[in-house]
C-alpha cells in the first residue's frame, strides 16, 4: 500500500516520498536511499570492463577536462544525437506497479526508444529485479553485483552502495563531464534546492554520481481533518494545540459520523509511528521535536530529534492521549496501508499528513461518504512559537557510472533528455508522464525534478482558476487545471476530480506549503552526506530500539521516565559515536 500511496500522485506529481516519501533518515542520516530505480514520485563495487560496450568503433571518453569525447559535434551538444549509435548498460529495480501497454516492456518502451531516436543511445538492461524498497531484492542484486564487480555502465544506487562505490575507487568523478554536456535547465533542476542534493552526491568536492531530485517541501506535515464533522459539532478550526485536543476528543467522543455508535477514534497512526502515512510526525514538531532528524542546537553543533527533552514531552501527551482512547488502539498492528484503510472506511477523522493525501486515502472516504469533506491545516504549537515541519533532503536515488564506463558523458546527456520531455519546452507528460492510464515515466533510467514545481503548479492553476485564462499552463499544470474546473462546474466524473482540488485548488493543501516556505518555516535535516561508519553498523539497531520504546510509551506499557534510559542506551550503543561522525562531516562542511 506504500507504494500505492507513492503512485497515485506519481501519474503527475513528484513524491517522498517520500517521500517519500516521508523518510525520517533514522538510520543513516538525511537521505536513505530506499529505492535504487526510479519508483519514486518524482514526476518519484568492482567494474564490469565491458558492460554495455560492445560498438567496435566508438571511442573511450577522456574523462579529464574535457569531459568525454562524443564522437562527433552533434553528439557533443546536450541533447546531441551520437552517429554511429553507442549502447550503455543499466540495471532495473522494479516492482509490481510497473504497467506496459501491450508491445511494451521495461526493455522496449517510449523512453528507450526516444533515447534511440533522439540521442542515438541503446539502453541494454544487463539484468532486471522486481523488489524495491530497504533490504528488497532489488537492493540485494545490487550488493552481489557491487561484490562481484559484474556493474554496468550507469549504476542506479542508494546512498550506502555509492559510498562503497567511491570508497573502491570504481565510479567516475563526474564534475567536468556534468559541467561540459548538462544543458542549462538540467543544471537549473539539479541546483534548484541551493545545491544539497549535488552535494549529496559529492565526494572530497568531485561530483560522484547524479542525484534523482525531488522536493523536500513537498513532504511537509500538516493537519489534515473532516471539516464537515467540524462544522456539525461546532468546533473550532486547529490554530492551537489546544483546539487539536478538542477536536481529536470530539472526534472519538461526540459520533461525529451520526450512526449512534462509538466506532470513530481521533487520530490516525500507524505502526512505525513517524513517516508514512498517518505518522506523527506533525505532532511531535507542534511541540518542537524533530525525531530522527540533525538539527542544530544552541551551541551550533548538530543533534539528533529522537532524544531530545522536546520528544519526550510529546510522547507524554500521546501516552495521555492513548489512554483516553483517542488514538487507535490497534496503530501497532497497522502500517500505513491498513491506516488509509480505515480513515477511508470514515472510522477517523484527523491525521497529521501531507499534502497528496486527498488523492490517498481521502478520495475513498469521499468514494464512500459523499459528504466528507477534508481540509488541510498548518500545524499547531503547543506555545506562542510557530510549529516548524521536519523535512529532509529529497533525493530518490544516484546514478552512478562505471569508472570504465566508454561514454560517461551519456549519463547527463540521459538526464538532459529525461528533464526535456519532462519539464522543458517540449515536455509532453500525457506521452512521456503518464499515458492511458500507465505511469511511463518510470520507464526512464534516470530521473530528477524540480523542487518548486508543484507548487508552481498550484500557482499557477489557482491564477487561472481566477481569470479564466488557461492559456499559459504548461501540459502537466493543463491537466490540474481541466480536473478542478470540471469538479467545480460540478459535471460528472470520479471524485478524483475533488481530489486535485483539495491539493493543488485555491483552497488546496499547496495554501499550507506555500506558507511554510513564505515564513521560512521548514526545519531541514542538516545531514546530507553518505552514512557514517556507524550508522551502516548501528543504525538499524538504534531505530529499532527507538522505535520499541516509543511504541511502549504511547501504549502505556512503559513509564514515560523510560525515555531517560533510552537516551543514555542510545548514545552508549552508538548514538554517541554516530554524534561525533555527524559533527565532523558537518565541520567539514563548513
Amino acid at each position: 500500500m506504500a507504494v500505492k500511496q507513492r503512485h497515485l500522485l506519481a501519474i503527475v506529481l513528484v513524491l517522498m516520498l517520500v517521500v517519500v516519501t516521508a523518510c525520517s533518515g533514522n538510520d543513516n542520516g538525511g537521505n536513505n536511499g530506499a529505492k535504487a530505480d526510479n519508483d519514486h514520485a518524482n514526476n518519484g563495487a568492482a567494474a564490469d570492463n565491458s558492460a554495455g560496450n560492445d560498438g567496435k568503433n566508438d571511442k573511450p571518453a577522456d574523462t579529464g577536462n574535457n569531459g568525454g569525447n562524443a564522437g562527433n559535434d552533434a553528439a557533443a551538444e546536450p541533447l546531441g544525437k551520437y552517429d554511429p549509435p553507442i549502447e550503455v548498460s543499466t540495471v532495473r529495480i522494479i516492482n509490481d506497479t510497473y504497467k506496459f501497454a501491450e508491445g511494451d516492456t521495461i526493455d522496449n518502451n517510449v523512453w528507450y526508444k526516444a533515447y534511440a531516436d533522439e540521442l542515438g543511445i541503446k539502453i541494454k538492461n544487463d539484468w532486471v529485479v522486481s523488489g524495491d524498497g530497504v533490504g528488497g531484492p532489488g537492493e540485494q542484486k545490487m550488493n552481489v553485483s557491487i561484490a562481484s564487480g559484474d556493474l554496468p555502465d550507469i549504476i542506479p544506487v542508494n546512498p550506502n552502495q555509492l559510498q562503497q562505490l567511491i570508497d573502491a575507487d570504481l565510479v567516475m568523478d563526474m564534475t567536468d563531464v556534468f559541467e561540459k554536456y548538462a544543458s542549462p535547465l538540467t543544471k537549473e533542476i539539479m541546483n534548484a534546492d541551493g545545491g544539497y542534493a549535488m552535494k549529496s552526491a559529492s565526494s572530497g568536492g568531485k561530483l560522484m554520481a547524479l542525484p534523482n531530485t525531488g522536493s523536500s517541501m513537498d513532504g511537509a506535515a500538516m493537519i489534515w481533518l473532516r471539516s464537515d464533522w467540524l462544522k456539525k459539532l461546532n468546533l473550532p478550526e486547529p490554530k492551537t494545540m489546544d483546539d487539536v485536543y478538542a477536536i481529536i476528543d470530539a472526534f472519538t467522543n461526540q459520533d461525529p459520523d451520526g450512526n449512534n455508535k462509538k466506532d470513530t477514534v481521533g487520530i490516525a497512526l500507524n505502526k512505525d509511528i513517524m513517516g508514512g502515512y498517518a505518522g506523527l510526525d506533525g505532532f511531535f514538531n507542534a511541540f518542537h521535536a524533530y525525531p530522527g532528524i540533525w538539527f542544530k542546537d544552541a551551541s551550533g553543533k548538530l543533534v539528533n530529534g529522537s532524544v531530545q527533552p522536546e520528544t519526550k514531552a510529546a510522547l507524554a501527551k500521546l501516552a495521555e492521549l492513548y489512554k483516553s482512547g483517542q488514538i487507535d488502539k490497534e496503530f501497532g498492528v497497522k502500517d500505513g496501508g491498513k491506516a488509509g484503510e480505515s480513515q477511508g472506511a470514515g472510522k477517523n477523522g484527523f491525521s497529521f499528513g501531507q499534502m497528496w493525501n486527498p488523492l490517498w486515502p481521502m478520495v475513498s472516504s469521499k468514494d464512500n461518504d459523499p459528504n466528507a469533506e477534508w481540509q488541510s491545516y498548518p500545524l499547531a504549537s503547543v506555545d506562542d512559537q510557530p510549529a516548524r515541519p521536519q523535512v529532509t533532503l529529497a533525493v530518490g536515488g544516484y546514478y552512478a557510472v562505471n569508472k570504465k564506463a566508454k561514454h560517461p558523458e551519456a549519463a547527463v546527456k540521459l538526464m538532459n533528455l529525461y528533464i526535456e520531455k519532462s519539464f522543458g519546452e517540449s515536455s509532453d507528460p500525457n506521452k512521456y508522464g503518464n499515458a492511458n492510464g500507465l505511469e511511463v515515466f518510470k520507464y526512464a533510467i534516470e530521473l530528477a525534478s524540480p523542487p518548486t514545481k508543484n507548487l508552481d503548479a498550484h500557482k499557477a492553476v489557482t491564477e487561472a482558476l481566477k481569470s479564466g485564462d488557461a492559456s499559459k499552463l504548461n501540459p502537466e499544470q493543463t491537466l490540474y487545471y481541466d480536473k478542478i474546473s470540471s469538479y467545480l462546474k460540478k459535471e460528472n466524473g470520479t471524485n478524483e476530480r475533488w481530489a486535485y482540488d483539495r491539493v493543488f485548488g485555491e483552497t488546496g493543501s499547496f495554501v499550507v506549503i506555500d506558507k511554510y516556505v513564505s515564513e521560512n518555516l521548514l526545519m531541514n535535516n542538516e545531514f546530507y552526506g553518505a552514512p557514517t561508519p556507524t550508522m551502516v553498523s548501528k543504525g538499524s539497531s538504534l531505530k529499532k530500539m527507538e522505535l520499541e520504546v516509543f511504541t511502549k510509551i504511547i501504549m502505556g506499557s512503559s513509564p514515560i521516565d523510560a525515555f531517560d534510559k533510552f537516551v543514555k542506551d542510545w548514545n552508549s550503543v552508538g548514538g554517541e559515536a554516530m554524534t561525533k561522525e555527524v559533527n565532523e562531516w558537518y565541520q567539514a562542511q563548513q
